[in-house]
């Protein structure tokens, strides 16, 4: 489990096995999308920000899976919606990726990038592109995505959209 990585000189810390299944546990709960369990654990100062061995926060994964209320939970807490796992992946991207709308609204109305491009310079426009997610597609623009942005392949969202036959968002932003 990660939370952050420790400045170049720090001795590094272990935990012991009593965190790590505690650490576990809440990972577990979010992925169940058991916001009631969780809520008393964050009441009670659990932190909102782990991050697993792959680099997936805690808010990520309740994105992903589409879990509202255990994100909206996370939120309330502190969790950090702009934050990529060790793939570049935002929890804005993987609501995109996964066509959940109200997940994409809470995670921009939280303070994420709309753009909140991973180091490969992938937009959560280019992820809602290649899977033809229209309204996921168009939110964005709307709040202010730009359809011209390149990745580090040097394609656009447009690109992506006709790379994966999705026709809807290649008509989309076609238009645009």
């Amino acid at each position: 489990m990660q939370t952050g990585s420790p400045p170049a000189g720090s001795p590094v810390r272990t935990m012991d096995q009593e965190t790590l299944d505690f650490i576990q546990g809440m990972f577990e709960l979010v992925r169940a999308g058991n916001a009631d369990a969780l809520r008393p654990l964050l009441e009670k100062g659990a932190p909102s920000n782990f991050r697993n061995q792959r680099g997936d926060s805690l808010i990520m994964l309740a994105a992903y899976h589409g879990h509202l209320d255990t994100a909206r939970l996370l939120l309330e807490h502190g969790a950090d919606p702009s934050v990529c796992n060790d793939m570049g992946q935002t929890p804005l991207a993987g609501a995109a990726y996964k066509g959940n709308v109200p997940m994409v609204e809470m995670m921009l109305e939280h303070g994420t990038s709309v753009e909140s491009p991973g180091p490969d310079g992938k937009t959560a426009l280019m992820f809602a592109a290649m899977f033809n997610r229209v309204e996921i597609a168009r939110l964005l623009i709307d709040k202010g995505a730009r359809t011209d942005a390149v990745d580090s392949k040097g394609m656009t969202a447009l690109d992506y959209a006709r790379t994966m036959g999705a026709a809807d968002t290649t008509e989309l932003l076609a238009a645009e």
